[in-house]
């Protein structure tokens, strides 16, 4: 567990700072919006990408008006393919790529081996999308991706 400044969060902190309810975060969770480091114990934990993840989400709910199935599926049209790129024969049969409403993090033992090895919270994919800013380049331009993600 590393996080970029070395701080971690208790979800009761995290709430506090968002001015919601611990429901309200496992519910991004259940709802696959957000994914949560634990400890061995089991306790969420959660950095400094993570926050500002939840105050991204937060932004599309309240100022753009979006639902959480409305950021489900705008998530699920980040083209993962081109993120990471996959090989040809990987990615005819994924469903990511065919007609998903959820994203590909979501589906982990339904993708190809080629994904499914990976650690979703590490990926090119998840890290690019929590960074909310971009979105809409990541969709058109994979100029847009940050490339400094590993």
């Amino acid at each position: 567990m590393n996080s970029t400044n070395g701080k971690w969060y208790k979800i009761g902190e995290v709430a506090r700072m968002q001015g919601i309810a611990v429901e309200t975060i496992r519910m991004y969770e259940r709802e696959g919006l957000l994914l949560v480091e634990k400890t061995p114990a089991g306790q969420r934990i959660f950095n400094c990408d993570d926050v500002h993840w939840i105050e991204c989400i937060r932004r599309l709910i309240k100022e753009k008006g979006l639902n959480i199935e409305g950021i489900r599926r705008l998530l699920a049209l980040l083209p993962c393919w081109n993120l990471r790129p996959c090989p040809e024969a990987e990615r005819s049969g994924c469903p990511a790529l065919l007609g998903a409403a959820q994203p590909c993090w979501t589906m982990k033992e339904r993708i190809p081996e080629f994904c499914r090895a990976e650690n979703c919270r590490t990926c090119k994919v998840y890290q690019n999308a929590i960074h909310c800013a971009n979105l809409k380049q990541l969709m058109y331009n994979t100029e847009a991706i940050d490339h400094s993600i590993s």
